[in-house]
């Protein structure tokens, strides 16, 4: 059974998930959105993420697949970390990367912008956990690299062929937290509550 990908993302009303590389959200995401992040990490066989990423909080103890051009399709930087060239894999030839050490079946997107790029033009993210924090950056780095300088995150992923599937408050100063999933399959995620792939979607507030 091919592995299922989320993409977790955390944007500004304006649509940017970072303002410059090295940009760390813990920096400025709630604390609510920080309590889903780490659902989504801790139910998550892999995450998958650029060398930028990886690298603004490095984690010896999290299995990671690191996107980089210099990295090898075998190169294990270290037990729980292989670093990959993208380019001319897909992402159903992730699983057997990694199978030796820890299967993946879970796989969680964590970005940057050409990590959600490669994802979605292979059509394989499959789940979007988005968390909108009520600031606006002005510039920075956008969730989609195809998309205008400035938007709205919803209209983002609904031009990238996402449905939302619930939109709630996490908290009272504005924090918006979404479940979305590609269009065409938004019926049958919405059914079973997009939970079944592992990931807590509907984890308790804190």
């Amino acid at each position: 059974m091919p592995p299922t990908y989320t993409l977790t993302v955390c944007a500004s009303t304006d649509g940017f998930i970072a303002r410059h590389p090295g940009d760390n959200p813990a920096t400025w995401a709630s604390p609510e959105e920080q309590v889903r992040f780490f659902s989504d990490i801790a139910a998550a066989d892999w995450a998958v993420m650029g060398r930028a990423t990886h690298e603004v909080a490095d984690r010896p103890d999290r299995h990671r697949i690191v996107f980089s051009a210099s990295g090898g399709a075998g190169d294990w930087r270290r037990r729980t970390q292989i670093w990959v060239d993208p380019d001319g894999l897909t992402p159903a030839a992730l699983p057997a990367l990694v199978a030796a050490v820890r299967p993946l079946r879970r796989g969680l997107i964590l970005g940057g912008t050409r990590v959600h790029d490669w994802f979605l033009a292979h059509r394989a993210i499959g789940r979007v956990h988005l968390t909108i924090e009520p600031i606006t950056f002005g510039t920075g780095l956008p969730i989609f690299s195809g998309q205008s300088a400035a938007a709205d995150p919803r209209n983002v992923f609904r031009t990238a062929g996402f449905a939302v599937l619930s939109d709630v408050a996490l908290n009272a100063t504005g924090t918006r937290y979404l479940r979305l999933a590609p269009a065409d399959t938004a019926a049958l995620a919405g059914s079973e509550e997009c939970g079944t792939d592992g990931f807590d979607a509907a984890a308790p507030a804190p």
